[in-house]
């Protein structure tokens, strides 16, 4: 982290945070409803309400938001949290609006860096982060350096497709765990994952199911990329008892596949510490 002044943005699927970091500490946050069904430009607007208190920092912004990012444009990958988002160039909108220097990262990658920076990655030349939450996201550190593909698909695990031709995010999100509950009723995710803690033998089968196709695709990953160590972060990977499920995954499989799993150490905030760290550092995409 510089030891000038950063400030950091995330918008969230409920709620969007801000913060002003002074060498390398946050000095001042705030936060307001994410308004996601209401388009860019009522975004754009919170974002302006939000940093109003500190409109008179000259400091560069870095921007953590869901979705595909190429050259400061986001697209959602979900509509129903970002609606109408399709390219809208937000990094020259909001720099125009705010007279600041503005970068911007997707939300995960954006987690990943901070992870590795502050948190759980560090000391890691391979790292991954990944959120399990209303959705599956992830960044890739390799070598030391953020992967930022110039397409924007740095690290779409929540994408990947599986044998019965949905995503891991179709299939072991909290999305996902939802619409099971919901169709076997419980009341949402959230009952059917406790009921699974409180001994629930069909809740337990199927929250193990989703665990146990998220530890193959992160099988897959180290003997790919030689990951030493994924922390895993979110709603529902923080929640007490899914890191042990994942590792009792990962350990029936072969060594050769297995590498150290964490839970993620920064909590919600490791948006906001990647984003400021991003939003002064030399970047290498591709």
């Amino acid at each position: 982290m510089p030891s000038v002044q950063v400030i950091a943005l995330d918008v969230g699927g409920t709620h969007s945070r801000a913060a002003l970091f002074d060498a390398g500490r946050i000095v001042w946050r705030s936060s307001a409803p994410t308004p996601g069904r209401h388009g860019p430009q009522a975004m754009l607007s919170t974002m302006a309400e939000l940093l109003r208190p500190v409109q008179d920092v000259a400091a560069p912004v870095g921007v953590a938001i869901a979705g595909r990012v190429v050259d400061g444009g986001v697209t959602a990958h979900n509509e129903t949290l970002l609606a109408g988002w399709s390219g809208y160039p937000l990094a020259a909108e909001l720099a125009r609006q705010t007279k600041r220097p503005v970068r911007v990262f997707n939300d995960a990658r954006a987690a990943a860096w901070g992870e590795y920076r502050f948190g759980a990655g560090r000391g890691c030349d391979e790292f991954l982060f990944v959120t399990v939450s209303s959705g599956i996201g992830a960044g890739l550190v390799l070598n030391r350096r953020l992967h930022l593909a110039r397409n924007g698909l740095d690290a779409e695990l929540g994408e990947t497709r599986l044998v019965d031709g949905r995503t891991l995010e179709q299939h072991a999100s909290g999305t996902a765990l939802g619409e099971l509950a919901a169709r076997h009723g419980y009341a949402d995710g959230k009952a059917l994952c406790d009921a699974a803690d409180a001994g629930d033998a069909w809740a337990e089968s199927q929250l193990r199911d989703g665990v146990r196709e998220l530890a193959g695709k992160l099988a897959d990953l180290t003997v790919m990329l030689g990951i030493e160590r994924t922390a895993i972060g979110g709603g529902v990977g923080l929640r007490p008892g899914y890191l042990e499920r994942l590792r009792h995954a990962m350990a029936d499989l072969p060594a050769l596949y297995c590498h150290e799993l964490m839970r993620a150490e920064l909590g919600a905030d490791a948006g906001l510490y990647g984003a400021a760290a991003l939003a002064t550092a030399p970047l290498r995409s591709g």
